[in-house]
């Protein structure tokens, strides 16, 4: 059986020697099993992809990619699917915090008959911060149904042949492979698997980075913040009516009571805010739905490393059908919108 382990890869130039060593020796113990490592540079400002290219250079069965920008974790770990040819997938930190262990603990689980399969870490060993946002996108994601109720989500994950070929087919430019997967499988499952201290630096994980990824799952496969927004106009009206009952009321019954002005201010305030906070959730939406219109990219390969040339053909043949299928969407809706400005014309 051949595993496939696939690591983005960001300021991990001390670290990723160690990971990938502790891998083969891991690999070494279970001789039923091959490795595939596929090392994904995400546009790190370190040489970390001259690191990997060493590596590749050590090792035919290390493939390495360098991104030709930062596109996100959640990019990279699509970007490592173009040659990933195991009978499983795992993906893993390349900050050592993901014991090589872990990988046949995840693997395992998959050869049960799951198709995703999360370690859990009941003791992480981050800061509090991290802990905390952790938590709360977990949260977001469960909130929304972008995650199976009782199961933790965590980078260190398992996927199998069939999840793998699945997202795949996904291309959106706002990649949430968890929340896809949802879509076509139910077969999660959980291992608890010890969590290490990190090698060396720290997370790279800004609160801009975690904004994003938390709108991802707010927003990806979702249309539950529409359905919040709609219950908050409701609720914002049947108060109004409320309201505007009480205010009669209270003039007839005490006509010299005179208007309330820093009650109307906080009213307006108020419905003013719910407002601009609703416009602002569908501009979220109208605006994914323009980028991917646009054929924004997941993300731009810059340079792949000890890739065979059959793979690499196969994959040039799919990159055009899925190109030539995206012009025919586009060509499509054009002639959509033509044939009602036409019938607008005759009218």
């Amino acid at each position: 059986m051949v595993i496939s382990v696939c690591i983005p890869c960001y300021r991990s130039a001390k670290t990723l020697p160690r990971v990938v060593e502790a891998i083969k020796e891991e690999f070494k113990k279970h001789p039923g099993y091959a490795y595939q490592i596929i090392l994904v540079n995400d546009g790190s400002p370190d040489n970390t992809f001259e690191v990997i290219t060493q590596l590749c250079r050590e090792d035919e069965n290390i493939i390495g990619m360098n991104l030709s920008r930062n596109h996100g974790q959640a990019s990279a770990k699509i970007a490592a699917l173009r040659y990933a040819t195991g009978d499983a997938l795992v993906y893993m930190d390349d900050d050592g915090q993901h014991p090589a262990d872990g990988i046949f603990k995840l693997v395992a689980k998959v050869e049960e008959g799951y198709d995703v399969v999360y370690a859990h870490f009941p003791k992480k060993k981050t800061t509090f911060f991290k802990k905390l946002t952790s938590d709360l996108h977990n949260k977001i994601a469960e909130w929304t149904g972008n995650k199976p109720k009782g199961i933790h989500r965590s980078s260190f994950v398992a996927w199998s042949r069939f999840a793998l070929e699945c997202v795949k087919n996904y291309h959106s430019p706002f990649p949430s492979a968890g929340a896809y997967l949802l879509c076509v499988t139910d077969k999660f499952a959980n291992v608890g698997i010890e969590h290490k201290k990190r090698l060396e630096g720290s997370s790279g994980y800004t609160l801009r980075k975690l904004v994003s990824l938390w709108l991802n799952s707010f927003t990806n496969f979702s249309i539950v913040p529409l359905r919040m927004a709609s219950f908050a106009g409701v609720s914002c009206a049947g108060l109004g009516f409320l309201f505007g009952i009480y205010i009669i009321i209270r003039k007839l019954l005490h006509p010299r009571v005179p208007a309330g002005y820093t009650s109307t201010i906080a009213i307006m305030l108020f419905i003013g805010g719910m407002i601009m906070m609703m416009l602002g959730l569908l501009g979220e939406y109208i605006g994914r739905m323009y980028m991917i219109l646009s054929n924004k990219p997941q993300y731009s390969v810059q340079k792949a490393l000890n890739v065979p040339a059959a793979a690499a053909d196969a994959l040039e043949r799919k990159d055009q059908l899925v190109y030539e299928t995206l012009e025919v969407k586009k060509g499509a809706l054009k002639e959509a919108v033509q044939m009602t400005k036409t019938e607008k014309e005759d009218k």
